[in-house]
């Protein structure tokens, strides 16, 4: 073991000064050469820096030699190679083999877990936004929330992946997270039961007559056509006189889903730009001609768990004017990673470009401002609990319906009050309707 060491630094002191000397070779054939100064330092030249070689061999060579514990060298080099990306910045990472297989699950839209995008900050995990319909969304997890220990384990000091690991396991197993909320002194302990988390990209329903709702959960491989299925169903039910899409909490996924997305409501424009070093990074995005609502007026619900390519769509209909944006103010990722295969079962996801509005914003770490700013309000009854009927009254006379009857329409008052209890849960969607009907009003005329 010690001989593997001792040749694998020779090899990497070898390909440094093999560099080293192909640079100078290149300067010393360029026509130019005899009239430019060489740069003494090595990185001017995009050379592989000698003496950061040596010390990065040295620093291996002593815990190789010294450390408490026994590590091989593949172990080092991986987290070597884990360090190196992961201090560019939280997006950046390598994947080993169970890493690249979740995140094909996940952007297939099916994994195990508890149902959180999550990204890093101070250390510390810190909540992008729920997923719909998952353990997190369940159990009140909110986009901002500061995750601080997994079960008994404190984050500080753990990279995004160890965390992302951790809460990843077997559907059925439960974990303790506690949480850090702004506006609460005290720590939130949550314990969620793993499961089998399958997002459900899209999905729809009308609000009133002619007057469509549909909410893009995740961006996903076939978010877009998800989305023309469910215009399509609501249009056979009657014409459509206006959208609201909803993108609150929508951590983003695919950048080409998200071009797919914005395309289907706009005939003509850009959609996004991306601008990054390496040539192939420099990639414009327009729209087709068609227009699946035909013009009908949209209003777009954005918040600060709204990310990525739920914020290249936000910004698109915005920069188009197809779209009244209301809410808050995005997320602000505004980077673009791409993720590259380094063996048949490791990768890199590397931070590549940043992405463009059509108008040229750069939204990274400032985020989508909406046309209108609208905060999400909680209503609460002045008197709860103190709600009296005929029917609480003790010794209180039957009205003479079979007890069929008045469970049937029971049921049926049930399910309509949860169906239109976004009316009063919901200020942001009910305001986003009334914005509609206003846009409605005023092509009208």
């Amino acid at each position: 073991m010690r001989k593997s060491f001792h040749r694998l630094r020779a090899t990497i002191l070898a390909v440094c000064t093999a560099t080293l000397c192909l640079g100078s070779a290149a300067a010393a054939t360029d026509p130019s050469a005899s009239t430019r100064k060489i740069p003494t330092d090595a990185q001017n030249e995009g050379q592989l820096p000698l003496d950061d070689l040596r010390t990065f061999s040295k620093v291996l060579e002593q815990i190789r030699a010294t450390y408490v514990e026994e590590v091989d060298d593949k172990t080092l080099l991986e987290n070597a190679i884990r360090g190196m990306l992961g201090e560019l910045d939280p997006h950046s990472a390598y994947l080993d083999e169970k890493d690249f297989r979740d995140l094909q699950s996940t952007t297939s839209g099916e994994f195990g877990g508890l149902g959180i995008e999550v990204g890093m900050e101070d250390g510390l995990v810190k909540v992008i936004s729920p997923i719909d319909d998952t353990p997190a969304s369940r159990a009140g997890i909110k986009a901002g929330d500061i995750i601080i220990k997994l079960g008994d384990k404190s984050v500080q000091g753990m990279s995004l992946d160890e965390a992302v690991s951790i809460m990843r396991g077997k559907s059925g197993d439960a974990l303790t997270l506690t949480i850090l909320r702004q506006n609460i002194e005290q720590p939130i302990e949550l314990t969620l039961i793993r499961d089998a988390i399958k997002v459900r990209s899209v999905k729809q329903k009308m609000l009133e007559p002619g007057y469509a709702y549909v909410r893009i959960a995740q961006f996903q491989i076939n978010t877009a056509k998800d989305l023309e299925k469910a215009i399509s169903t609501m249009e056979k039910q009657e014409t459509l006189q206006g959208l609201v899409l909803d993108l609150r909490n929508n951590p983003g996924g695919l950048l080409q889903s998200a071009v797919e997305v914005s395309d289907a409501f706009l005939n003509t424009g850009v959609i996004v730009s991306t601008k990054g070093r390496a040539a192939n990074s420099n990639l414009r995005y327009s729209a087709e001609s068609g227009d699946i609502l035909n013009g009908a007026p949209m209003v777009v619900l954005i918040n600060d768990g709204s990310a990525s390519a739920a914020e290249i769509v936000a910004g698109a209909l915005q920069d188009n004017h197809r779209a009244i944006l209301l809410g808050t103010n995005s997320f602000g990722k505004g980077s673009v990673q791409t993720v590259i295969p380094i063996s048949e079962t490791k990768a890199i996801k590397l931070t590549t470009a940043l992405y463009y509005t059509p108008s040229g914003r750069s939204i990274q770490a400032e985020g989508i401002k909406p046309d209108i700013v609208d905060e999400r309000a909680t209503v609460t009854s002045l008197q709860p609990g103190l709600h009296t009927t005929e029917s609480d009254l003790d010794k209180h006379l039957d009205n003479g319906n079979s007890k069929k009857s008045a469970a049937k329409d029971s049921n049926k008052e049930k399910a309509a009050a949860e169906d239109n209890s976004w009316k009063q849960d919901d200020n942001q969607l009910r305001d986003a309707l009334n914005v509609l009907k206003a846009m409605r009003l005023s092509k009208r005329n």
